[in-house]
């Protein structure tokens, strides 16, 4: 039986679902189940009727947005609907009717979306983001967050999960929005907000696993399988007996994001966990789906999958054996910048730390393409050859970098003025999609704690020793904060101290003064990958970027040393050359006066006079 008709554009066919013209209906996929009824408080009991391939069906005359209802099983135990749009009084209570015909109409109709070669990337947390953790308190921050330049906004899960504070990775109701942030009408209205400033909305989703507290979906059927496991437990059901159920469900889950809430594109949380030998992987069958739909709404949705594999099966077109996905995070970079400037080696971070480690990195995006990693005891990843620089996303810190560290700790805690400057201007110098996380462009300092708040005292033992044994590194530095404790959510809030703070206002317009220069200027965009070069002055501890188009250039310098050097640049004329920044300038919390410029002259050629840790960008004309 086809659940799914050839148009995308109708809406969801799971859950509960108001039509224009015709009766409510629900559709709950439930093989286990013997008898299915609808219990609605105060309305009585709608028995569902059993159709081909694990599904119940039935119309629900009366039903209207707000009702509250429960499933009863074989006429023993009641769950929440498993396709639930509403968890009003969290995981373990009622599930509440929402008409996503409602949220529709929230939609701004003229976007079309955006092109992800030139988007800048915001990573945020709806709970620590704001005072208030809401939806409704980050629309009053878009007008910073369009005057720093972001044009894209990253929003970590907002599936339900269990109490009110949770990074969202233990989301157990993948179609509810959560309650505490403002549900999803509220979830629309930012959607739509961000759109009119111009702003792509891009939405964390997890697909590799469900959370440990309040997930009744194993009670409908086999959402997850024992053939695997990941990090968190059982591995989704994706290829094991009654996958075809598990799998339209969950691309009916990313299809709802992306059409009725017009999100633009969708991160997928940790890839390589997602466990599917079946004929067609699940994340290539996605990629159809979402090509499909941008081609019948004309939209221009995309996915990016967050991959510990370093594989480009996974961002390979469809037409060249791969799954399709537009981009990736691309860890080696952050962790080869990272080691490099922080001389931290423990865990991942063993790999890296050399200066040709991060020029490896702005060259190949891989460091470690057909090399052997010592941390992981194999030869590592095919390389990156002919993949263009926006099939990458790159960043010197995210939730995970900062939060997965014993105290939370972000690099302004870890690294000076000078050296944030530097590392900001590696990143959006490089010829890859640049990601800031909340809080950097000002160089925020509170952590960023990983938090729950589980109702089981047993499960919160079991995550704080599941934690440690993924991150073993977490306990070098002692024992981390209490997940539970309230206290270590407060102090994940960004402060929003920078106006109150002249070194943190220097940081937040040098990082305008970037992210300005990455949108405007064209051989800053990523694309084809063959004009750019990157190569080191080993010696001196300094890395040159270069990006050619006919006789124009763009040159980034680089110092990591910790003194000032002079790098030569004998490829590139003095004719011509125009300074377009300079970390080190007074403006910027530098101790160079704002008129000095670090170029000279060597004969015919360029040099760079760089104070230590700085970074140059500067416009010039090619040799020859």
């Amino acid at each position: 039986m086809s659940i799914r008709s050839t148009s995308l554009t109708e809406g969801r066919n799971l859950g509960v679902n108001f039509h224009p013209g015709r009766l409510p209906t629900i559709r709950v996929w439930a093989p286990w189940a013997r008898t299915l009824v609808m219990e609605v408080t105060g309305k009585g009991r709608i028995p569902l009727q059993e159709l081909p391939n694990g599904y119940w069906h039935a119309a629900c005359p009366g039903l209207k947005p707000g009702d509250r209802y429960l499933l009863n099983i074989n006429g023993q135990n009641s769950y929440p609907d498993p396709a639930s749009l509403s968890q009003p009084v969290g995981v373990h209570e009622v599930s509440e009717c929402a008409d996503l015909y409602e949220v529709r109409k929230i939609r701004d109709t003229s976007w079309r979306g955006t092109s992800i070669r030139d988007l800048i990337i915001y990573e945020l947390h709806v709970g620590t983001f704001t005072p208030e953790g809401t939806f409704k308190a980050m629309r009053k921050k878009l007008d910073y967050l369009e005057e720093l330049g972001i044009n894209a906004i990253e929003i970590m899960p907002v599936a339900a999960f269990p109490g009110t504070r949770n990074w969202g990775y233990d989301g157990v109701f993948p179609f509810a929005v959560q309650e505490s942030y403002g549900g999803a009408i509220e979830f629309a209205r930012l959607i739509k907000a961000c759109h009119q400033k111009g702003m792509a909305v891009i939405l964390d989703v997890v697909y590799n696993h469900l959370g440990p507290e309040g997930n009744y979906l194993n009670a409908y059927g086999p959402f997850l399988t024992g053939k695997y496991q990941t990090p968190w437990g059982k591995a989704i059901n994706f290829d094991d007996a009654w996958c075809d159920g598990v799998r339209h469900y969950f691309l009916e889950n990313a299809l709802m994001w992306l059409r009725d809430f017009h999100v633009d594109g969708l991160r997928l949380d940790a890839v390589h966990a997602i466990k599917d030998m079946g004929p067609k992987h699940i994340l290539r069958e996605l990629s159809e789906q979402v090509q499909m739909l941008n081609r019948q709404t004309g939209a221009k949705h995309f996915l990016i999958g967050e991959c510990d594999l370093n594989d480009t099966r996974f961002i390979n077109a469809l037409d060249q054996d791969g799954y399709g996905l537009d981009a990736q995070w691309c860890d080696d970079w952050h962790h080869a910048l990272h080691a490099l400037m922080t001389g931290e080696r423990q865990g991942y971070y063993s790999d890296f730390g050399s200066l040709s480690h991060l020029t490896r990195a702005f060259n190949h995006a891989y460091v470690y393409p057909g090399h052997y990693s010592s941390c992981r005891k194999r030869f590592f990843a095919p390389p990156a050859k002919g993949q263009p620089g926006q099939r990458f996303v790159v960043f010197t810190q995210n939730h995970d970098q900062v939060g997965n560290r014993t105290k939370g700790d972000r690099l302004s805690t870890m690294l000076d003025p000078e050296s944030l400057k530097l590392a900001a201007g590696a990143m959006l110098a490089s010829p890859f999609v640049p990601m800031l996380f909340m809080g950097e462009e000002y160089a925020e300092e509170s952590p960023f704690l990983y938090f729950v708040s589980h109702g089981d005292e047993k499960l919160l033992d079991k995550i704080s020793k599941g934690r440690k044994h993924e991150f073993p590194a977490l306990t070098k530095q002692g024992e981390p904060p209490d997940p539970a404790s309230e206290e270590s959510f407060e102090r994940s809030r960004l402060r929003w101290d920078w106006p109150r703070n002249e070194s943190k206002k220097q940081m937040l317009a040098f990082y305008k003064r970037l992210i300005a220069l990455r949108k405007g200027e064209r051989l800053l965009k990523p694309g084809k990958r063959d004009n750019i070069q990157a190569f080191e002055d080993a010696g001196k501890k300094a890395i040159i970027l270069s990006r050619k188009a006919g006789r124009e250039s763009l040159v980034a310098v680089m110092n990591f040393a910790e003194e000032p050097v002079t790098v030569d640049m004998p490829d590139l004329q003095a004719s011509g050359a125009e300074l377009l920044v300079y970390s080190a300038h007074r403006q910027w919390g530098g101790n160079v006066g704002n008129n000095t410029n670090p170029l000279i002259k060597k004969g015919q050629h360029l040099a760079a006079k760089t104070e230590r840790r700085s970074f140059i960008i500067f416009r010039a004309t090619s040799a020859g």
